[in-house]
């Protein structure tokens, strides 16, 4: 029996909100694909290994993008989904055919979109464009500029052109103004500092509001004090009592009482949820569930094993994970303002740790950089099925606490 790794890259449009998740199917530990035609194999696995629910839950409710080569289209593999939850990416061809044409026809009138990915700005495509929704260009192999050339024959078909491999809001600003629609790489990679910005008074007040959740035990008045500023903070709070007090009615006469019904644990993971929220933007949400996910994958895998020492860091090291991208400030500033252990500022300046070690296990994970995640799971001796099942649930719980985003 094989088993297939999920890691995956989000896609966003112009406005910075995700549209999907183009989902990389890695194979066994040993980094090798199992004994069965390699051109079928990712998507035999995909089908074989992960229920829709995976799928679902891995791509936050968003589309996912999944590559099929043309045997796996002709094996119908793309039907075990709902069209409406993938995007179809051709993968493997370097020339169009009447068999790809009708390959296309056939999930175009299915209702699923496709996605070009090995475009070249060749004419010989244009066959293929009545049938497509997508296409995809990576701009470090093609010069986006070469794209106004065709333009005027992709028009008419209402494609969408997807930029890979943005680097920077420079390269973005550029791409928008040529007619890119989607783009893909830009917060999974440093942000760009910006010297001399301070924080809004708000922005402080909620970083205040995190690191209260780092101290033991914690203060019920100061958490109950600040959440009253804020009426969005104080609902959430007595929704989260409501979610967590099933089948039984509460009563609650104040914000503290609310605080304190809900204990310790809960109360620092809502209140560091919220207020990570809140120090998000629309451009800087993805990150901001990145981070979210981070964490609690950190937090499952330091339930038992090596890293259960370190269990109490794990997900507000994961949280913390992405702030330099949110606030656009060097982490080293952020974190300077903030009661944070430091075992957790050791682990997000890269330090040599076993905090340090399950941040960059978790980041490998869900990156997809199969190497340097093998080399943890080996030295750990931990199962990549426990870690893969967790970063399910990651996801799923992250999909589940969403409405925290809604700015």
């Amino acid at each position: 029996m094989y088993s297939t790794y999920i890691a995956r890259q989000a896609i966003l449009d112009r406005h910075s909100q995700t549209i999907g998740y183009e989902l990389l199917f890695r194979d066994s530990t040993n980094n090798q694909f199992p004994e069965i035609d390699p051109d079928i194999a990712s998507s035999k696995l995909i089908v074989e290994n992960h229920i829709h629910g995976d799928i679902v839950a891995i791509s936050m409710h968003k589309l996912a993008f999944i590559n099929f080569t043309e045997k796996c289209l002709i094996n119908k593999y793309p039907l075990m989904f709902n069209p409406e939850s993938i995007v179809i990416e051709l993968v493997g061809h370097v020339h169009t055919s009447d068999r790809l044409l009708k390959i296309a026809k056939f999930y175009n009138d299915k209702g699923y979109k496709i996605a070009l990915t090995e475009y070249d700005l060749d004419e010989k495509w244009d066959a293929i464009f009545p049938y497509i929704s997508l296409i995809k260009i990576d701009i470090d192999k093609i010069n986006p500029k070469r794209l106004k050339q065709v333009t005027p024959r992709i028009k008419p078909h209402n494609i969408k052109l997807v930029a890979e491999k943005v680097e920077t809001s420079l390269q973005l600003q550029s791409l928008i103004e040529i007619g890119f629609d989607y783009y893909q790489g830009f917060f999974y990679h440093k942000p760009e500092m910006i010297e001399g910005q301070t924080l809004a008074p708000f922005k402080t007040q909620m970083l205040n509001l995190m690191s209260e959740t780092f101290k033991t035990p914690l203060d019920f008045d100061k958490i109950s004090e600040v959440i009253s500023h804020d009426v969005n903070l104080s609902i959430g709070l007595l929704k989260m009592v409501n979610n967590v007090a099933t089948g039984t009615q509460v009563e609650l006469i104040s914000l503290k009482q609310a605080a304190t019904y809900l204990g310790e644990e809960k109360l620092k993971q809502f209140v560091s949820i919220l207020a990570l929220s809140k120090l998000s933007s629309e451009k800087t949400d993805e990150a901001a569930k990145q981070a979210l996910i981070v964490g609690k994958l950190m937090s499952e895998i330091a339930k038992t094993g090596v890293f259960k020492e370190i269990s109490e860091f794990a997900f507000i090291t994961g949280l913390l994970s992405s702030i330099e991208t949110i606030l656009s400030m060097p982490l080293a500033e952020i974190l300077s303002s903030m009661p944070v252990s430091h075992l957790i500022k050791d682990a997000l300046l890269d330090g040599d740790s076993l905090l340090a070690e399950l941040l960059r296990l978790a980041k490998d994970y869900i990156d997809g950089n199969n190497e340097d995640m093998d080399l943890l799971l080996e030295k750990y001796q931990l199962d990549k099925t426990q870690v893969q099942s967790a970063f399910v649930d990651a996801c799923r719980w992250c999909s589940e606490i969403d409405g925290a985003f809604s700015h």
